[in-house]
């Protein structure tokens, strides 16, 4: 008699629902906007700290509510190539996803409200704006990606939202430093995207979901790709040429080796192989983040 298969912890099952791999592209703009006001000499510990825990959960509620609407909506299937997704396994019921996602969009929501006394309206409704994109990126009369939307609005709320979002609620302005740098950070975080859309084609294909990555096709998929990639290198020289900030600001080409094995990977691998692209692109977003970072903070401070 074969012997029960035995359930995970539950730690290890909402572990597995968060998906930590994910949440340094939540981490990047957060890093970028705040080194970029303490150059500015506008730094503010507590609005900073809000900032980046308000990205971490909005980053983990968009992967609840990715998990459970996409399994409502039959597009998880045991041909599924990405990583495990718990509603589908069977390990949590579609109620408890729905309800943890609940209480960390509640918690986001809670932190929102003191960035609002810190930053005014406009954060308020910037904040509901990402929350009701998170929610209707798979959830929803209108999921943006099963329509090929999902590109944009992830580069407009992790790249300008986020970046500007984060200085504003420490300088009470947005800089045209801060404006630049939100470009490369968005580029990249929509590259992880793309990683995703290009693994899952066949099967969103199958099933119905018009990614652009489906609208595209692999080819299209992996030149958006690419052009992705080389728009988030190039911001830094235009930022230097137009004296926008000075040639430190190039210290965000220290990461381009990462960029390569990437590259090599979105070109041979297919299927199930690419969940460590995607881990490597989320981890380039960072990397490059980081960088950027120190050139604009070591720049100031000389």
């Amino acid at each position: 008699m074969s012997q029960p298969i035995e359930k995970p912890h539950p730690f290890k099952i909402w572990m597995l629902a968060i998906r930590p791999k994910t949440l340094p592209a939540a981490m990047g703009p957060v890093v970028v906007g705040t080194s970029l006001a303490v150059g500015d000499s506008v730094f503010a510990f507590l609005p900073a700290l809000a900032a980046l825990l308000v990205s971490l959960l909005l980053q983990i509620g968009s992967n609840l509510a990715n998990d459970v609407f996409d399994f409502k909506k039959g597009k998880d299937t045991e041909e599924r190539t990405g990583p495990l997704r718990v509603t589908q396994a069977g390990l949590l019921t579609p109620r408890q996803v729905m309800s943890g996602m609940g209480v960390v969009f509640v918690l986001a929501f809670i932190l929102g409200i003191y960035l609002t006394w810190v930053g005014g309206w406009v954060i308020l409704a910037l904040g509901i704006a990402a929350i009701v994109s998170a929610v209707a990126y798979t959830g929803g009369p209108f999921p943006l990606g099963y329509h090929g939307l999902g590109e944009l609005f992830v580069f407009i709320f992790f790249g300008p939202v986020a970046v500007c979002g984060t200085y504003y609620v420490q300088a009470g302005n947005v800089s045209p430093a801060a404006w630049w740098a939100s470009l490369p950070v968005g580029f990249l975080i929509t590259a992880i995207l793309v990683v995703n859309n290009y693994r899952d084609l066949p099967q969103d294909k199958k099933t119905g979901k018009k990614t652009l990555a489906v609208r595209l096709g692999p080819t299209g998929a992996r030149l958006e790709f690419y052009l992705l990639l080389a728009a988030s290198f190039a911001v830094p020289l235009v930022m230097w040429q137009q004296g926008i900030a000075s040639a430190r600001i190039l210290c965000a080409w220290l990461s381009l080796p990462f960029v390569l094995p990437l590259i090599h990977d979105i070109r041979t691998k297919k299927g199930r192989p690419l969940n460590a692209t995607l881990a490597g692109t989320a981890r380039l977003s960072l990397i490059y983040s980081i960088f950027f970072s120190a050139g604009y903070f070591f720049e100031k401070l000389m």
